[in-house]
């Protein structure tokens, strides 16, 4: 069976992704295209045999459609999510689910309301084989009890219109999603600690920082964010457990010797990175659309990242150690 696919927003992502499920991924197919910018949507939709539709509401209520991609500016998720769960549509829904923890609560609930399982979040990182190999070795306990998580994000450069906001909301969000899924608890707090910061940023932004983190069970996860590290797109994370460290291996690359010296290459963006994560991802979600059961990433995932994010966006500004307080998880759906 082939799923018919409607996506709102035809951006660079949404390009991305509608490249991947027309050419990736194996029983999908695009079939209705929307995006603020009518002709942007309209080419795209002509280079893959689909329909440009006027609006996110048309392609959610387009029969044809059987699920939704959600790529849209930030803001709009929350409302085409809760269409998509109004209308009874399987709905894959970029990160940030919404951009307020209390819209995201309000999917959450509208999803528990409906009684079956409807949004998946794109959290990449819980298909990138590094991290899935990580996972295995913590969950098999052969190590023991996690003690502490090491984490590093770095990019290469960031644009003027990144702010120190930002840091956790767009960038950390990664690792807070990844920490909860790797050790399976929840963080119950965040701190932001501000080190000197590099010459080679704009001036508004704190670059780096770094986060640390406390999850129930008493694993403290520290974070280095720094975006402009001038050298490449490096992403670190090393979990220390009772009787052994697990750690994320580097992408593989050639060694060339020569000169005297010893050299390998570093990757310079996340497309490079995380291209195999993103395509496992959405092979995965669109098996499980087929099967009618999500596996991936859920809307309570996106609603504890969004509270983790607030907190740790509290923490920067005042200095503090800031809780992080979760409504109780509701029960699982089918």
């Amino acid at each position: 069976m082939t799923v018919s696919v409607g996506v709102i927003g035809t951006g660079m992502i949404g390009q991305d992704h509608i490249r991947r499920l027309t050419e990736v991924v194996p029983g999908a197919s695009v079939v209705a295209v929307s995006d603020v910018d009518a002709a942007r949507a309209a080419g795209v939709a002509s280079g893959i045999g689909a329909r440009a539709l006027p609006s996110g509401h048309d392609v959610i209520a387009d029969p044809a459609v059987a699920a939704v991609v959600v790529t849209s500016w930030g803001p709009t998720h929350a409302e085409y999510v809760l269409a998509a769960i109004a209308a009874g549509k399987y709905v894959f829904c970029e990160k940030p689910l919404a951009t307020t923890a209390e819209d995201c609560l309000r999917i959450v609930e509208a999803e528990q309301a409906a009684g079956r399982r409807l949004v998946q979040v794109g959290f990449m990182r819980r298909y990138d084989a590094g991290y899935r190999a990580m996972k295995q070795v913590l969950d098999g306990g052969r190590l023991g009890h996690p003690l502490l998580v090491h984490c590093v994000h770095r990019n290469v450069t960031v644009p003027e219109s990144y702010h120190s906001d930002m840091a956790v909301q767009d960038t950390a969000v990664h690792e807070i999603d990844a920490i909860r899924w790797l050790l399976g608890e929840e963080i119950v707090s965040a701190q932001v600690l501000r080190p000197r910061v590099t010459s080679r940023r704009f001036e508004h932004l704190q670059d780096p920082q770094f986060m640390l983190f406390e999850t129930a069970s008493g694993v403290r996860v520290d974070l280095e964010v720094f975006v402009n590290c001038q050298f490449g797109y490096d992403i670190q994370c090393e979990t220390v457990c009772e009787a052994g460290t697990v750690r994320l291996p580097d992408p593989a690359d050639v060694i060339v010797k020569a000169a005297g010296g010893q050299r390998t290459g570093v990757l310079q963006d996340w497309k490079q990175r995380f291209g195999a994560a993103f395509d496992a991802e959405f092979a995965e979600w669109i098996a499980s659309v087929r099967e009618g059961r999500l596996t991936g990433p859920s809307a309570w995932d996106g609603y504890a990242a969004a509270v983790i994010t607030d907190a740790a966006t509290e923490a920067l500004h005042s200095g503090g150690v800031v809780s992080v307080r979760l409504k109780d998880r509701p029960g699982e759906l089918p």
